[in-house]
């Protein structure tokens, strides 16, 4: 069984440098504390409207980033090609809406089954493993293994926004049955999106999980905390949580 991993996205670094337009706080900076207080790798995307990591910042985090370097991003020629330029050691594919506030839902991996194929097979030149963000649902997972995609990033999203109880249950168990499926049809497994200190557990028990990827709920918690020791926190909380 392969060791889950912790991958903190740091896109809100660079929305608080965002807010005035100057320097600080570093998300290359972030990035250093990150990996040395317990993450595997660092997060980002970049969007196609810049709002918060910028190219400049992508091509620091190459050369700063020591374990896995995972870019998101949409099906976008531009973000393609910054890609391809400063080759990272994972690309994860979202959707994206320019209005949106965060990434909303999973991939329509059906509607852009010719396309998903091309990318993955241009990064798979490169050596770049890459990811799909989707909807836990088998259907798609199977989509997801017809693409060549080498992993399936479970949106975890709606279990996370959840009333408590039933509807937490049920999606819970759809995340968990979409990752049976994944493993039994050999595409791997990585999962995301909401996660917090509190939510985290349940989420832990899916099988094959090798991936979180996590930012908000920690670039939060470092407010009160620092980022340094909000890292540790959720380190921590999933090497001693994840069931044998």
């Amino acid at each position: 069984m392969r060791e889950t991993i912790l991958c903190v996205n740091i896109d809100h670094i660079a929305t608080l440098r965002q807010a005035r337009g100057g320097v600080e706080p570093d998300p290359i900076a972030g990035a250093v504390v990150c990996e040395d207080n317990g993450a595997a790798g660092v997060t980002v995307h970049l969007r196609e409207d810049r709002r918060h990591i910028q190219d400049l910042d992508v091509t620091g985090l190459r050369d700063v980033v020591r374990g896995k370097f995972n870019l998101e991003m949409a099906l976008s020629d531009d973000i393609i090609a910054v890609a391809r330029a400063i080759v990272p050691n994972q690309i994860t594919l979202v959707p994206e809406k320019r209005r949106e506030l965060t990434t909303e839902g999973g991939l329509d991996v059906g509607a852009n089954m010719k396309r998903i194929s091309e990318v993955v097979r241009i990064f798979h030149d490169l050596g770049v493993v890459v990811s799909l963000f989707i909807e836990p649902d088998k259907r798609v997972v199977d989509l997801g293994r017809e693409t060549g995609a080498d992993f399936v990033e479970l949106h975890t999203g709606t279990y996370c926004n959840a009333r408590p109880g039933a509807e937490v249950q049920k999606e819970l168990d759809r995340i968990i049955e979409a990752a049976h499926h994944a493993v039994s049809i050999g595409i791997r497994v990585n999962a995301g999106h909401g996660l917090n200190y509190r939510n985290l557990s349940p989420i832990l028990a899916t099988p094959g999980l090798e991936e979180l990827n996590i930012g908000h709920a920690i670039i939060s918690r470092a407010v009160f905390t620092g980022l340094a020791k909000a890292v540790r926190e959720m380190a921590d909380l999933i090497s001693t949580a994840r069931p044998a």
